[in-house]
């Protein structure tokens, strides 16, 4: 049963309790008047009739011609339908209605009855009492006549079982009077209880729909009583909620926006560490593919160093709480994790935490440091060399005509090394912070890669090294920039050549596919070993850091060969086995 439904019957009892209790009070009202009205009317009656007698019996006194007090009593009670009973002045029974001749004489003397000495006395008397001639309750009425009340005593006996049955008959048609008052009662209170309760019962279903979300449907009530204002206020409430509802879900959807562009995890818990919110940037961090609301922090992400600054913060030992995190799984990183307590009123109701992924950030650091420390190291060695020589020189060793010439020599050398390794540092630089001009034509790849072995022609045949170029398709056009294409090829075959011992070969190949074209770099060189080979590519890294300087190396060929082919949309990658040989391999968009 609903709320209405049990308002209806709740109306439709208490309206009925009401009126039943109004008219039990209003018949035991009723019938204790009416109680008290027919006994005052019955004894009015009694005594009009034993006046009326009275008369009548004095009437006949008067003139002389009165009846046997015998026949008088008979005559009247039987007229009456009562008891008459005629006394002497000294209380002797005359005459009575109820008995025979025979029988008033065995009766005694009436003279001691109460209503006999009151009507003696006063006239009128009356009494309820037992009559042990009739065996029955009697209510007696009694009146004296005569002159100066001194002839006798007139007297009307009713059975009081006939005034109760009276009454009786009376109450019962009060009774059923009042039932049926009663029945149109509560056939009135409820249809009026459905009248009230309607407007109520519609406004709950609406009330209901509103909790449900549905706010199209207002209440159609237009009453200017309570029941209408309460009406008015759901109106005004429904809207009031769906615009909250919508600022809210605005709010919501602006919020759920931020959190999930943002690149730092944030993880909200309450006060029993349940996730409330992970946005999809930490969930991502620590694999999480299931939603991980209303799990416990510490069954989703299972850190030890986040569980116990959970448990601080929540534990109110902390207020707030940063912190560097290593996690080793599924992939090592390292996370600056900030977290926060929310409080309400003083009280805890959760924490806030934010998850900064520094492992890049490190790493970049750590390069950066390493790049300080390797161009250092590598301005050092020219620096120092042409100093100790200029030194030299200045103590007098300038001198020897021999000596001079060899140490200029060097002098030049080293500042050349400098020149080359300012040049690369600034070309890579360029590269990597985007500034270097790149304009890409159509290349003639098999010309650029001719003019390049010229470069080197003279190194290649002191060394004794055989060249074939491999380009099946003559006349193949890159879209590149052609400085840096002949940047690129000259660094790959410098080192080729470099690293190439005397009478080996060197292969340069192309591969054209569908949008790219590969070119192959092979060279029968001493290799790479293979755990070197992850690394050949970043800055100032060298197999053999000594043959390289001797080589007249910067360490900075391959980087800024890696950064100009990933600056034109191709990629590079390098394979080698120790003592056999390296191929350098790398892509260019063909036309």
């Amino acid at each position: 049963m609903t709320m209405t439904g049990r308002l209806h019957w709740r109306l439709t009892g208490i309206f009925c309790s009401a009126v039943l209790l109004g008219l039990l009070l209003g018949y035991f009202s009723l019938t204790a008047h009416l109680q008290t009205f027919l006994d005052q009317d019955l004894q009015n009656k009694l005594k009009r009739d034993v006046l009326i007698t009275k008369s009548f019996i004095e009437e006949q006194i008067r003139t002389r011609s009165m009846e046997d007090p015998h026949t008088i009593a008979k005559r009247v009670g039987r007229e009456a339908g009562l008891r008459v009973t005629v006394f002497s002045a000294e209380g002797d029974v005359l005459g009575d209605s109820e008995l025979s001749k025979v029988e008033l004489t065995r009766l005694e003397n009436h003279s001691n009855r109460p209503e006999i000495r009151e009507a003696l006395r006063t006239g009128s008397g009356m009494s309820r009492r037992y009559s042990h001639t009739l065996k029955k309750d009697l209510l007696h009425i009694a009146v004296s006549f005569g002159q100066d009340r001194s002839k006798g005593v007139l007297r009307f006996a009713l059975p009081i079982s006939d005034v109760e049955l009276f009454a009786s008959g009376a109450d019962k048609v009060v009774l059923v009077t009042l039932l049926f008052v009663f029945v149109l009662s509560l056939g009135f209170t409820y249809f009026m209880s459905v009248v009230v309760s309607r407007p109520l019962r519609e406004m709950a279903v609406i009330a209901k729909a509103m909790a449900d979300g549905d706010f199209s449907r207002i209440p159609s009530v237009r009453s200017q009583d309570e029941v209408g204002n309460l009406a008015e206020a759901i109106t005004y409430m429904s809207q009031q909620i769906r615009g909250k509802i919508e600022d809210i879900e605005g709010e919501k959807a602006k919020l759920d926006a931020v959190l999930a562009t943002m690149f730092e995890g944030i993880m909200v818990v309450d006060e029993k560490g349940t996730i409330i919110v992970m946005n999809p940037s930490l969930r991502k961090i620590f694999f999480i593919d299931t939603p991980p609301e209303g799990r416990r922090a510490v069954e989703v992400i299972r850190n030890r160093h986040v569980t116990e600054m959970t448990e601080k913060l929540l534990k109110g030992e902390e207020k707030f709480i940063s912190q560097d995190v290593f996690i080793g799984f599924p992939e090592e990183r390292l996370l600056k994790v900030n977290g926060v307590v929310i409080r309400t009123s003083e009280k805890r109701e959760g924490a806030v935490f934010v998850f900064h992924d520094i492992t890049e950030l490190r790493r970049l650091e750590k390069v950066r440091q390493d790049f300080v420390a390797n161009v250092s190291h590598e301005l050092r060695t020219p620096v120092s060399s042409i100093k100790g020589y200029a030194e030299t020189l200045l103590q007098g060793a300038m001198e020897d005509k021999e000596t001079l010439k060899e140490f200029l020599n060097t002098i030049y050398q080293n500042s050349d090394r400098l020149v080359i390794l300012i040049n690369d540092l600034l070309d890579l630089a360029r590269i990597q912070s985007g500034k270097m001009n790149i304009v890409t034509t159509a290349v003639d790849a098999e010309l650029v890669i001719r003019r390049c072995l010229g470069v080197l022609g003279k190194t290649i045949s002191n060394k004794g090294l055989t060249i074939s170029v491999d380009i099946p398709q003559k006349g193949i056009k890159v879209l590149a920039d052609e400085a840096r294409l002949a940047q690129v090829v000259l660094n790959l075959l410098d080192n080729a050549v470099k690293y190439t011992p005397e009478n080996g070969s060197i292969v340069i190949r192309a591969m054209t596919g569908d949008k790219l074209v590969q070119f192959d770099v092979i060279d029968t060189g001493i290799g790479i070993p293979e755990e070197d080979l992850p690394r050949i590519f970043e800055r100032f890294y060298r197999v053999d850091k000594a043959r390289s300087r001797d080589q007249g190396g910067t360490g900075l060929g391959l980087s800024i060969v890696k950064h100009i082919v990933q600056a034109h949309g191709g990629d590079v990658w390098v394979s080698s086995v120790l003592n056999q040989g390296t191929t350098f391999s790398f892509t260019f968009s063909v036309l």
